[in-house]
């Protein structure tokens, strides 16, 4: 038949393809190490920078605002510098700083506050709160120090600013981090005279630690003994600023995400066997446990545990439930296990197997005839009983009496192919068995020689076989 042969190749031709990197240089593990520690370090710097300058601003915050009142409409002006929130208290501290615009209200020496034209107060004045009876601060302009080479003014804090308290309604406080504060109040200056001094402009700092402060100020006035004594108004909004109500909820959805995971947990460990695995999943759980009320208390400017807000109520209560009924469930599991496994040594389980499905029998493949190098074996006469004959009342002639003829040669061809092991399969089916007299007697002497010859002799002289012989 035709046909093609493969040409056999020698592997020295064999041509080697290298693939290219398009110009990619593979970086190594310690080389990605160096960028990484690299990168973070000017990451920290970056964010380092932000205190750099955060002191300076561009413009004082009321410079804009005192310079317009001193163009405008001088009078006094009270800023507050400070405001202190304290939501537990709850109180409202504003420290006010008393301020003059313009050049008949302003004293010598001590313009340039806030770097503007306004200065501290010429006249001495008592400031009352809320209309209380008792001033909340009284100024005396002649306290104020000079310097010695430019003959200025010095600005103390204690001479010319006062604490006013005021307390706070929190019925909003639950909503952290979403509370809003409102604060309303009235000032009054008067001076030596007892006459009362306008206030042209309350203004207060826009934002402080965790709150932003916003302030509206209206112009007012108060009947005293049937006069009008005017007076000024402000309105105190309150709230929390953008990054505080970021970070809280950011903290906040990452304890739920963790109560989660110990659901998760809890359905793991039911699908082990392994305690060792399970224990895993229980630490697992119980490092969580103990990590949620941390991530609570690391809220910033965060209500008390015992103050009832709404964020333990949808966050932190139900998280630690949910976590230690999880802690619970996994110990309840690795105890049914332990118990399964003592149970399991003393009573060995028994598996019971499901069959599978067994493919149909395939056919048998036919059978061919094997050639055999060996010559077929003789045919086997059937054995007869020894007691046929007597039944019958025939004479039949026995092995004996053969071999007492000297046929002794074909009895020993017979025993030969009748008592082989394995036996050898028969047309007829019948298969031939030896009796225990025959062993005895062919084990002792053979029969291919002239032993056998004298077994025959020896035979032929016996009683039995003469009897029968007759």
């Amino acid at each position: 038949m035709g046909g093609t042969s493969p040409i056999g190749r020698s592997r020295g031709n064999v041509v080697h393809l290298h693939t290219g990197t398009g110009g990619i240089v593979p970086l190594q593990n310690v080389t990605i190490l160096i960028f990484a520690l690299i990168f973070s370090l000017l990451f920290i710097l970056a964010l380092s920078c932000a205190f750099l300058g955060a002191d300076e601003e561009d413009t004082p915050p009321f410079k804009s605002m005192l310079n317009d009142i001193a163009s405008n409409d001088p009078g006094v002006v009270l800023l507050g510098e400070n405001v202190d929130v304290d939501v537990d208290e709850p109180s409202v501290t504003v420290s006010w700083s008393l301020v003059a615009c313009g050049d008949s209200f302003a004293l010598d020496g001590s313009s340039g506050i806030h770097e503007s034209q306004c200065g501290l107060p010429s006249m001495a004045l008592w400031i009352y709160a809320d209309n209380s009876p008792e001033p909340a601060a009284i100024y005396d302009p002649t306290t104020i120090p000079f310097v010695r080479k430019t003959g200025q003014r010095r600005r103390i804090e204690n001479l010319v600013r006062f604490d006013s308290d005021y307390t706070l309604d929190v019925h909003k406080a639950r909503l952290y981090p979403f509370d809003t504060y409102l604060l309303a109040s009235t000032l009054r200056a008067v001076n030596a005279s007892n006459t009362t001094v306008p206030i042209r402009k309350l203004s207060t700092i826009d934002q402080v630690t965790s709150f932003i402060v916003a302030i509206s100020d209206v112009e007012s006035y108060e009947i005293i003994d049937g006069t009008q004594v005017p007076t000024r108004d402000f309105d105190l909004y309150v709230t929390r600023p953008g990054q505080l109500r970021f970070y809280t909820l950011l903290l906040f959805g990452i304890n739920w995400m963790l109560s989660h995971i110990t659901v998760g947990n809890v359905i793991l460990a039911r699908r082990l066997v392994d305690i060792r695995s399970m224990t895993k999943h229980l630490l697992s759980a119980f490092a969580i446990l103990l990590v949620i009320p941390q991530l609570r208390n690391s809220m910033p400017d965060s209500p008390d545990l015992d103050d009832g807000a709404l964020i333990d109520y949808i966050g932190l209560i139900p998280q630690m439930i949910i976590s230690a009924s999880c802690v619970l469930t996994i110990l309840l599991l690795i105890m049914l296990r332990e118990y399964d496994e003592m149970e399991g040594k003393q009573t060995p389980r028994q598996i019971t197997w499901r069959p599978s499905p067994t493919p149909p029998p395939r056919p048998p493949p036919p059978r061919t005839p094997k050639v055999s190098s060996k010559p077929p074996a003789p045919p086997i006469t059937p054995r007869k009983s020894p007691l046929r004959p007597l039944l019958l009342g025939a004479k039949v002639r026995t092995r004996s009496v053969a071999m007492e003829r000297g046929e002794a040669t074909c009895l020993k061809d017979e025993l030969n192919t009748g008592f082989v092991f394995p036996p050898i399969s028969h047309a007829n089916g019948i298969i031939h068995h030896r009796s225990r007299s025959s062993r005895s007697r062919s084990g002792t002497t053979g029969l291919g020689g002239p032993s056998g010859i004298a077994l025959g002799s020896n035979l032929s002289r016996s009683p039995t076989l003469k009897s029968l012989k007759e």
